[in-house]
């Protein structure tokens, strides 16, 4: 592989936010929902309330700001482009981390982790566990390029940041992910790159056996977990799996679609008190949504689905990792079960709060349980 980077500065045409705004004003909205709960999914008041505020009080060009301050560059690999934020440390000696979001997430789930990590001591933290950060787009997400090509899943993503971390200076680094970056993180750790000195998750992979006869509470919450969410929250999987090209004329063409379509996995699988909103805020949420909309993401985010979702055996990975489970993940993991994939777990912690998006939710948390898992590897 050639790795080319090249400074690279969002600049969203203001005819793009006209063209969502006059979009957002001609909605065509469906019927209530004839249920008082989120069963049917995202409830139609809150839809309103939160596109009404997308609409009128939002500010984009804050978003914008925001990440290109942050080290945003282009790095094309074999003729993909893959956006990244290259935030280094203060810290001349900080070690290098490449951190990889997931669906519906990007980078903006990091935003209130970065200064905590690589500036630990302006956030009352040792200087001794500073990070240079490296934060990657998927392949068709954000500001990346879409593949043009099938076969760009996690194993390919894998060996595109292998490629990365050296082109960008980086001779010894450690990875951490959740959700699809925990996929790629995990294939990561299967490769083995030269360089890559420990993994950290915080959704680790694992084989599920429902007829695990184990009275290992842990082993029971999951099987738990699993049959429910089998049966209530696997609809988004199956269809972005099977037909992502079909999904994505709505989410392309309609942007209250594409915002319904993420909002209600942000209040199923976030660790609150009955809304999300008040968890992660409106602006957050909204920046995250961009990230999907104005790049006209909704097709090419979901094919990561149909390249890698479902039916691959996970190889064993035996380069020290570390996991984090936080109580709200979608399928809490066993820890006996992990570690059949995993036969290198240096580390392993129940956090005390928090869900599926946990940088996000749980910045502290988070930070702490990385600082904590690679302290080690220094």
């Amino acid at each position: 592989m050639t790795v080319t980077l090249s400074p690279f500065a969002i600049d969203i045409p203001e005819a793009a936010l006209d063209d969502l705004r006059a979009r957002l004003d001609m909605t065509r909205w469906p019927e209530p929902e004839p249920v008082d709960d989120w069963s049917q999914g995202a409830p139609i008041d809150r839809m309103r309330g939160l596109c009404d505020y997308w609409r009128r009080d939002y500010d984009w060009r804050r978003c914008e700001a925001r990440l290109n301050g942050m080290g945003s560059q282009r790095a094309e690999v074999d003729g993909l482009g893959i956006h990244v934020l290259h935030i280094r440390s203060p810290e001349p000696d900080a070690l290098p981390m490449i951190m990889t979001h997931g669906w519906p997430g990007s980078v903006i789930e990091f935003m209130d982790v970065i200064g905590p990590l690589t500036d630990p001591a302006a956030h009352g933290g040792d200087a001794a566990d500073a990070f240079h950060l490296v934060l990657p787009s998927l392949p068709g997400y954000g500001f990346s390029d879409k593949p043009a090509r099938s076969g760009c899943g996690v194993e390919r993503i894998a060996e595109i940041w292998a490629q990365l971390m050296p082109a960008l200076g980086y001779d010894r680094y450690v990875a951490q992910g959740g959700d699809w970056g925990s996929a790629v993180t995990t294939a990561m750790g299967t490769l083995a790159p030269r360089g890559l000195e420990a993994i950290h998750l915080n959704m680790p992979s694992f084989p599920l056996d429902r007829r695990d006869p184990s009275e290992d509470p842990a082993i029971r919450r999951a099987i738990e977990a699993n049959t429910r969410h089998r049966r209530w929250g696997t609809g988004y999987s199956r269809v972005q799996s099977t037909r992502p090209q079909t999904l994505g004329y709505g989410l392309t063409d309609s942007p209250v679609g594409q915002a319904a379509w993420i909002y209600e996995k942000y209040q199923e699988y976030t660790d609150h008190d009955g809304d999300a909103e008040a968890l992660l805020g409106r602006d957050a949420m909204l920046d995250n949504i961009m990230l999907y909309w104005l790049p006209a993401a909704g097709a090419s985010s979901a094919r990561l689905y149909w390249e890698s979702f479902g039916g691959r055996a996970i190889p064993q990975v035996h380069i020290p990792t570390a996991a984090t489970v936080f109580p709200r993940e979608i399928v809490p993991a066993p820890r006996a079960w992990s570690e059949k994939i995993y036969t290198n777990m240096h580390r392993w912690t129940e956090a005390e709060r928090g869900g599926h998006f946990a940088a996000f939710e749980q910045p502290e948390i988070f930070t702490r349980e990385v600082r904590d898992a690679f302290r080690a590897f220094r």
